[in-house]
């Protein structure tokens, strides 16, 4: 082999196998569903694989970094094993890629990822259990104003249905007369840029809702045209539109809605840097102007699939959490929804700067575009909770339910 190995962006978890511990690699787009288990002496070499060394120059540097001397033979191995489960930037993970993209592209709709794991893929069971959430709930929304945002959660429905139910059922009144919901979700799966488009439709059980391709493509060509979609792919596995998706057609019914789905990618370069701010990336003031230009003329909710902290040793911090941690968070999360009830995008920003996202907030992009996108509104606070994270309790997921008007 000639080639270079370059590792792609992937899912890793440790496990323990017999009593050692290994690093099992997965496809978050899962162009293979093939996993692969690299005992811990060897995660340094996957390190190494940075486009940078040929395969003699990845034994040395591994020998040198280690002290471990590795056989060509097994070198070769484990960069042939790597390639087969299309783990590697290489021409057969491209051909893999560019033939799931066509399919996905092909199809009448995106189809539900989660239907039949999540939540039911049967629609009058789905029904049921979206009835079950509301009737959990006062549902007194007469003389409350429209609203023009929403921030929802992205957690399954299980831990986080209460919130969901509150939030979406307060926004019902309005989706009675939208014809546009645009859709900002986390981009779990990575990827490369800020933001992630697709031409395609969203189905959930109950059909089909359709894309607005013109915006789309408007959006195309504000960012520079073929950018947004390099990371398309994100969209076909990517649970958090879909799971706001779920709520917004139970209560569209039959009406027809247009809806514009973006995946929003880490803002993660912002929050490190002391220079660069979200305001100054010519990307998203592209996309918050060209949005505001689409809205201007329609009847419009723009939805954040957004949840907030992340805490406890199921995302890395050492001890469980205690109560006096547990209200700090509660804290934070009130200052955060603060600047949302504001719709001030920068002072929410800066908040999460100060603390440098230590407290992992998953939804820090679609809030901030969310926001952004909407200029001047005021926000309630409809519903907030902590989501056990760990079978101890130990760790948690924050979320609120917030609306804009």
């Amino acid at each position: 082999m000639t080639m270079k190995p370059k590792l792609r962006p992937l899912q890793a978890n440790m496990i323990e196998h017999e009593g050692k511990p290994y690093l099992v690699l997965g496809d978050p787009l899962r162009l293979s569903e093939e996993t692969m288990a690299v005992p811990q002496p060897l995660i340094p070499f996957l390190q190494l694989c940075d486009g940078t060394r040929d395969l003699a120059a990845l034994r040395i540097a591994f020998e040198l970094r280690t002290g471990i001397r590795l056989s060509p033979a097994l070198v070769e191995d484990l960069v042939a094993q790597l390639d087969r489960a299309l783990l590697l930037e290489s021409e057969a993970f491209r051909q893999a890629r560019e033939a799931l993209l066509r399919e996905f592209q092909s199809a009448p709709a995106r189809p539900p990822a989660l239907a039949g794991r999540s939540y039911p893929s049967d629609p009058d069971e789905l029904k049921a259990l979206l009835e079950q959430h509301l009737n959990g709930i006062e549902r007194d929304a007469a003389s409350a104003p429209a609203l023009r945002g929403v921030i929802s959660p992205h957690i399954d429905y299980q831990r986080g249905g209460k919130v969901y139910a509150q939030v979406w059922a307060r926004a019902a009144q309005s989706i009675a007369e939208i014809d546009l919901a645009i859709i900002f979700g986390t981009n779990h799966l990575g990827g490369n840029n800020l933001f992630a488009l697709t031409r395609q439709n969203y189905a959930t059980p109950w059909g089909i809702l359709p894309t607005d391709r013109e915006i789309v493509n408007r959006l195309d060509e504000a960012l520079g045209k073929g950018i947004g979609f390099e990371d398309e792919l994100c969209h076909r596995n990517e649970h958090s539109i879909e799971l706001a998706l779920v709520w917004l057609h139970y209560f569209l019914g039959e009406r027809r809605c247009e809806i514009v789905p973006i995946l929003c990618g880490s803002f993660e370069s912002f929050v490190l840097s002391d220079e660069a701010h979200p305001r100054e990336s010519d990307q998203i003031t592209a996309v918050v102007r060209c949005l505001r230009e689409a809205t201007r003329s329609r009847r419009a909710l723009v939805i954040a699939a957004a949840d907030l902290a992340h805490m406890g040793p199921a995302f890395g911090d050492p001890s469980p959490l205690d109560p006096l941690q547990r209200a700090h968070i509660t804290g934070k999360d009130r200052e955060l929804m603060g600047a949302m009830c504001s719709a001030d995008a920068d002072r929410f920003f800066a908040l999460i700067k100060q603390e440098r996202d230590s407290r992992r907030i998953c939804g820090m992009a679609p809030i901030y575009m969310t926001l952004q996108v909407l200029g001047q509104a005021q926000g309630e606070v409809i519903d907030y909770m902590h989501c056990p994270a760990d079978p101890e309790n130990g760790s948690l997921v924050s979320i609120c339910g917030l609306g804009l008007y």
